[in-house]
């Protein structure tokens, strides 16, 4: 009986629970990965996220001929088409079994219930595994066997599951059978119709994604809680687009972070780096208990009655980096030259766009979805719900980020904002955060297209009369 492995967002040869279930089994095994280009596109995927998984599938590619596993690309258009493209390939490779990692976006939850329905039709057996988080999916609960929608108790929880339980890594399954061929696989966004992407933002291989993982470790990660939110130092690890296409699995990093823990260096850097894994587990936990999330609608119900501002000129403005507000424009603008945004500009531009400029959270999701390279459903919309006081573990609605504040905290020097808006270049470390005030605006650059102090007090309004109503 051939054995199946269905890749999905989960493109690794290590710490892969499916992959190795199959390798397992004594039998041959074959790969398949099912390109859903209409589906992507109504996902919001950008062209720079599809470059990197086409990427990464050459590189899988290449990794499961070795191990004598035969990858099949096949292009299925969408994830209903997909189902009578897996059962047609299951019939003409004598597929018996299928093994397949869980994804917990409600799309994706419909889809492999509908195939694992269809393919028991004919009689092929299904067998699926909890990935992408370090804790299973539903293992992290209140006392109450109730699943956690606020961070703090959530994290805690989860740290001492992870003491419990000690997790481990699975490594690379042992050959099945001698080498098999494989062609370059050379597909592109372009190719399906997704337009060019930014310039390469990291090397789409697994060897590169520890290569950056290991990097950052021995580095980077001991400062990283005092330099993180700072965009012009490089205090970041970069990870999220190789996490956003499972070429780095959590439970890889959250062990990697603790070997190196263990080297000794500055413990809080390590601790505030494995806390990010942690939040990461608890977007993927509500996307899997909470599935409207998925289905663009509000965590908080009552927040659905918000009555938005058109987007019109102001989203515009705010897509195109021409807001008036330097530390915006500078962030947006480095969203859409390399597809990769830092993290606290998401939250600061985030919260202009919902607070100041009172547009619709949903459209600045979209907008994200569309340009990052590291776009990933769940942690994605839980940043964009957290800004816009919409979500679970939200921003209460009276703390807006002052932006002109930000950018003088974490850009102190206007390095970033140089960078990126080079017709500010030549103000002074003060004027560069607000050169509205002291002078003339240099040539070219708007001015800002709504006041902060009364924006912000408008919001605050709207969200009061929200509660008030209540």
């Amino acid at each position: 009986m051939t054995q199946l492995v269905w890749f999905r967002n989960d493109l690794r040869t290590a710490d892969n629970p499916a992959l190795t279930a199959a390798c397992g089994q004594g039998e041959p095994v074959r790969a398949l990965f099912l390109t859903t280009p209409a589906q992507w596109r109504q996902h919001d995927w950008s062209p720079a996220r599809v470059q990197l998984m086409l990427g990464h599938l050459d590189d899988l590619g290449r990794q499961l001929a070795g191990l004598g596993i035969a990858l099949d690309i096949v292009e299925s258009d969408d994830f209903a088409a997909s189902i009578r493209v897996l059962e047609d390939h299951c019939h003409k490779h004598g597929i018996r079994r299928v093994h397949f990692n869980d994804e917990y976006g409600i799309n994706e939850r419909r889809r492999d219930r509908d195939i694992r329905d269809s393919l028991a039709r004919s009689d092929i057996q299904v067998s699926k595994y909890r990935d992408q988080t370090v804790a299973p999916v539903g293992s992290i609960r209140t006392g109450k066997e109730e699943p956690y929608s606020v961070f703090t108790p959530f994290a805690r929880r989860w740290r001492q599951w992870v003491d419990e339980t000690s997790p481990t890594v699975l490594p690379i399954p042992e050959a099945v059978a001698k080498p098999v061929s494989w062609t370059p696989y050379n597909g592109s966004a372009a190719d399906l119709g997704f337009g060019t992407p930014p310039p390469e933002l990291v090397s789409p291989d697994e060897e590169s994604a520890h290569s950056q993982l290991d990097l950052f470790l021995d580095e980077r990660c001991g400062d990283y809680k005092d330099q993180r939110d700072f965009p012009a130092v490089d205090g970041t690890s970069v990870l999220s687009p190789y996490l956003a296409v499972g070429a780095l699995s959590g439970r890889q990093c959250l062990l990697a972070a603790r070997e190196a823990q263990g080297r000794g260096g500055n413990q809080e850097g390590f601790a505030t780096w494995v806390n990010e894994i942690a939040w990461r587990d608890f977007y993927i936990h509500i996307l899997y208990h909470y599935p409207q999330v998925s289905m663009h609608k509000a965590f908080k119900p009552e927040t659905e009655q918000l009555r938005w501002n058109p987007a019109g000129e102001h989203f515009e403005a705010w897509k195109e980096g021409r807001t008036g507000i330097p530390i915006v424009d500078a962030a947006m603008r480095q969203l859409r030259e390399t597809g990769w945004m830092h993290n606290r500009l998401r939250m600061v531009t985030a919260m202009f766009l919902t607070k100041n400029l009172f547009i619709d959270w949903r459209k600045g999701e979209a907008w994200f979805m569309q340009n990052l390279v590291d776009g990933f459903l769940a942690s994605n919309n839980g940043g964009w719900q957290w800004s816009a006081s919409t979500g679970t573990d939200a921003a209460p609605y009276f703390r807006v980020f002052n932006p002109v504040t930000q950018s003088e905290r974490f850009d102190p020097k206007g390095e970033f904002i140089r960078r990126w808006v080079p017709e500010l270049a030549t103000l002074d470390n003060k004027r560069i955060h607000n050169p509205g005030v002291g002078g003339v605006i240099p040539g070219g650059y708007p001015r800002p297209i709504v006041d902060l102090k009364e924006s912000r007090k408008e919001a605050i309004a709207k969200f009061q009369a929200l509660k008030n109503s209540d």
